[in-house]
């Protein structure tokens, strides 16, 4: 492969973490994720607007890169079949919800941007799809298969990032709290 090829590459790689590290910084400082425009990631970054298009398509695909970015360790205990698997199933649930409020919290306008977003939906993202099978599989375990997948959609539900985001003047231990309550109450 050619050098001119390689360095290609490298400087895409280079552009690519650069995008992501400015709209990163400017979604954490944004009130409103919708404020952090194409436009302002691309000076930011240093780059070209036509940059953002070619490395990401649109900006929810920027969004979903830098999601993907910081959501792997998150993804990686989710899928780790070891997790919780030595836990009772509240307790497994708990550390499933510890770990999303978590993330929510830290990437608060990065989630309420991808979740208002089209094609960004949580319903269409094949991690939520996995994360429902989950807890649907433990909620049948607890309590049988009767309801379990919309008791699982509703579990998912109480984490919304809109929602989160209209309670952001609560106490994360408090809305914690609430969603242990509904953990507790669902899974008895």
């Amino acid at each position: 492969m050619p050098a001119a090829a390689r360095k290609e590459r490298a400087d895409a790689a280079r552009n690519r973490e650069t995008v992501l590290a400015a709209a990163g910084r400017l979604l954490g400082a944004a009130d409103d994720p919708d404020e952090v425009t194409m436009d302002a990631i691309a000076q930011a970054a240093g780059v070209g607007k036509g940059t953002l298009f070619r490395g990401f398509g649109d900006r929810t695909g920027l969004l979903q890169a830098l999601a993907a970015q910081r959501s792997a360790t998150l993804q990686a205990t989710l899928r780790d079949p070891r997790q919780g698997a030595d836990q009772e199933p509240v307790a497994q649930v708990i550390a499933i919800f510890d770990a999303i409020l978590d993330y929510k919290h830290t990437n608060r306008a990065l989630a309420l941007a991808l979740e208002s977003a089209g094609r960004g939906s949580p319903y269409l993202n094949p991690a939520y799809d996995e994360l429902h099978r989950h807890l649907a599989a433990i909620i049948t375990g607890v309590r049988g298969s009767e309801h379990a997948d919309f008791l699982a959609h509703a579990l998912l539900a109480a984490v919304r990032s809109d929602l989160l985001h209209q309670l952001r003047d609560e106490p994360p231990e408090r809305i914690r709290a609430g969603v242990v309550a509904l953990i507790r109450s669902v899974l008895g």
